[in-house]
């Protein structure tokens, strides 16, 4: 099922990529004219301005990757209503980060000053080579998300338009990354803003096509019921055990709270009025979106009737193929903008997030340390020269791409959850939480993760996460119980 090139279709993505440069570039002009607190509090954290509106929608944005819009669904066409079920949990997602970590983070941020999550988790633990060790994990987990941003969003712009992977690639890749650049977190939440609107619009769109392309809703379903009766069951005859039920509940669920990407956004709103209008909208926004997308893969499965042999053996191939397939090239150019924003949005905060981990969190801090002050021209070439570089090594990894995206965007979300979830948890809420917990935490979750999920192994046919999180917080604990009580006017300033 192979598109000939479509100007139509190439069009509107094309404007999409063009009005995001023009609003980060504006922003970036805008907050540089009125920003009180220098260049990295306004580049890394927006001078905590986000109001609650902005706030929801980039912590969705960046919680809602082309996975939610790609490997997902491909998986819902190929399962049934059971990957439904499973993926009602997320709507929990930024319930938990903002609900449990949001107040507490924010105001523990501003009486230390933090800028980013790292140095939070400094302060804490008083400890810079568990600063530095974060720094490396975040480096790495974040790198093969990006990864598989770019891979999902080529891959897309390649089936709907007809254009080439490497044409698609370079259109979104090198767009984002400027304007990554440019903008800053506060270009970056405003744009991330925008793409959770056109998220919706796109996955709206995408389900008026499939349902008339299928002959109605009735239609799409009576053809499910006489071909694949086992999508319709909880259990998709055997294809959706329990064990897999909980195991995506535990990553794409409870355990998001670990994920430093989503807890960098207790940093940077503005008042606990945004906070609470945040937690409202963004849930049912998120819920709407990762639900509303799996019920249309699952629909796509009354259109695209064939097997997945048919469709290049990969799950990957269902929801562009679906697109292509369903609605006219103009129309088509315009729903991709959904997914694609998606990707670009999940992109654009990981990479900030990363150069913010290597800048602030490392370069800055040993600097300081050895009372080199850095001045502000310096720390603002850095940043962006770091984000530009980064940005293009993932762009250059991306030009051979890995399969499977959203094996690849779990396994990031797993190795993140395993090494940061009791750190912020515990850290937060446990006074006797201390530095060699942490770091025995960090290092035993993240190790055990990468080991068990290289071999395979898993205790009662669970997600290897199950193994991460179990021997952080048994790591934790222990390191915890032995090791030296943190100092008193450390914990005051958090209980």
């Amino acid at each position: 099922m192979q598109m000939n090139k479509n100007i139509l279709a190439l069009m509107p993505v094309f404007v999409f990529m063009i009005i995001m440069l023009i609003v980060s570039i504006y922003v970036r002009r805008a907050s540089a004219k009125k920003a009180s607190e220098g260049f990295v509090k306004d580049y890394f954290i927006g001078s905590r301005s986000l109001g609650g509106f902005v706030l929801a929608m980039t912590t969705v944005a960046t919680y809602s990757s082309v996975s939610s819009f790609v490997g997902g669904p491909g998986q819902a066409w190929s399962i049934g209503f059971g990957w439904i079920y499973m993926s009602v949990v997320q709507v929990t997602a930024l319930l938990l980060v903002l609900g449990i970590l949001g107040k507490k983070m924010a105001m523990v941020s501003r009486k230390i000053d933090a800028v980013t999550i790292i140095d939070v988790i400094r302060h804490r633990y008083q400890s810079d080579v568990l600063a530095n060790i974060s720094a490396i994990i975040i480096v790495i987990f974040f790198a093969a998300t990006m990864v598989a941003q770019f891979v999902g969003g080529a891959k897309l712009f390649e089936a709907v338009t007809g254009y080439s992977y490497l044409t698609g690639l370079i259109v979104f890749g090198l767009v984002v990354v400027i304007y990554t650049t440019v903008g800053g977190f506060r270009g970056v939440a405003i744009t991330d803003a925008i793409c959770a609107v056109v998220m919706l619009a796109g996955m709206v769109i995408l389900l008026i096509g499939i349902i008339r392309q299928g002959g109605g809703y009735e239609n799409i379903m009576e053809n499910i019921a006489a071909t694949k009766p086992e999508m319709l069951e909880p259990l998709s005859g055997g294809n959706m055990p329990v064990s897999l039920y909980i195991s995506q509940w535990m990553l794409v669920g409870i355990f998001t709270l670990g994920l430093p990407q989503s807890a960098v956004r207790c940093l940077s709103y503005k008042d606990t009025k945004s906070l609470h209008h945040a937690i409202i909208l963004g849930t049912v926004v998120v819920g709407a979106m990762n639900i509303g997308m799996n019920f249309i893969g699952v629909l796509s499965a009354g259109v695209l009737t064939g097997n997945l042999s048919d469709y290049g053996n990969s799950v990957d191939n269902i929801i562009p193929l679906a697109i292509a397939g369903s609605l006219k090239p103009l129309v088509a150019g315009i729903c991709i903008i959904g997914p694609i924003a998606a990707s670009i949005s999940t992109i654009s905060s990981l990479l900030l997030s990363t150069t913010s981990s290597i800048v602030k969190d490392v370069y800055m801090h040993e600097k300081e340390k050895k009372g080199h002050a850095v001045s502000e021209k310096t720390t603002t070439m850095l940043s962006q020269i770091c984000t530009l570089v980064i940005g293009l090594i993932i762009f250059g990894i991306s030009i051979n791409p890995p399969s499977v995206i959203w094996k690849i965007n779990m396994f990031a979300f797993g190795g993140l959850e395993s090494a940061f979830f009791w750190i912020f948890l515990l850290g937060m809420f446990w006074k006797k939480a201390n530095k060699a917990g942490a770091i025995s935490a960090i290092i035993g979750g993240a190790v055990c993760y990468c080991v068990t999920m290289f071999f395979g192994w898993k205790i009662a046919n669970l997600h290897q996460i199950l193994i991460g999180i179990s021997v952080s917080l048994l790591c934790m604990v222990i390191g915890s119980v032995v090791g030296k009580k943190t100092d008193d006017t450390v914990l005051k300033l958090y209980f």
